[in-house]
């Protein structure tokens, strides 16, 4: 608008809103997301679960994400992006085999990429509307850290499931065999179907730890 405003506005790793009253500067103001108290713990819990590939997608300043990503301690950040140029970057993830790709996000603008990923994740308080429709998982609490427990929780519940039906198909072939050959009753089959079931279920209560 040929405003002529400070130089170090230019400089600033901050997005800067420029305010001018008839044509002349009159002042500006410095906007700066802040990570949420857990955002480094968060980061480090997954690496702990064995989350390698750990990205940083953003609309701010590609200064600003720098910054942030240095303060996580993640590898891959990329900043000045639009809602298509995340979706773009999210699908060529997806196209890749043998790959399985999360998005955690809260913005509007964040509701097509939810969408696009295996597994959407939005903040349920702070979060759009249109983040929460669009994703898998809601995280009523806002905490990040929130993603590797539920990773943990996932994990624990699928071990959980293969030895039921390791167990159970076990124990059901072992009383078949024995009872074509003569070792099996009546009460061994009543046990390898109705407390298979029950020893399933009481296996599948130790999840509730969690």
């Amino acid at each position: 608008r040929g405003i002529s405003v400070p130089k170090e506005l230019s400089d600033s790793v901050s997005t800067v809103v420029v305010c001018a009253i008839d044509g002349k500067y009159a002042g500006h103001l410095l906007l700066s997301d802040t990570l949420k108290k857990d955002a480094v713990d968060a980061i480090r819990r997954l690496k702990d679960l064995d989350v390698k590939d750990i990205c940083l997608l953003s609309g701010d300043k590609q200064e600003i994400v720098n910054q942030f990503a240095e303060r996580l301690g993640v590898d891959k950040a990329y900043g000045n992006l639009l809602p298509e140029d995340k979706a773009a970057y999210i699908e060529r993830l997806t196209a890749e085999p043998d790959k399985s790709v999360a998005f955690v996000g809260d913005g509007m603008n964040d509701a097509p990429v939810l969408a696009l990923s295996d597994v959407g994740i939005a903040m349920g308080g702070l979060g759009s509307d249109a983040a929460i429709e669009s994703a898998d998982v809601v995280i009523q609490t806002d905490q990040p850290s929130k993603v590797a427990e539920a990773i943990s929780i996932g994990r624990a519940t699928r071990n959980i499931v293969r030895q039921n039906i390791v167990g159970s198909i076990g124990v059901k072939v072992i009383v078949l065999v024995a009872g074509a050959f003569g070792f099996a009753t009546l009460w061994e089959a009543v046990f390898a179907d109705v407390g298979v079931s029950l020893l399933a279920v009481l296996n599948s209560i130790r999840i509730l730890k969690r």
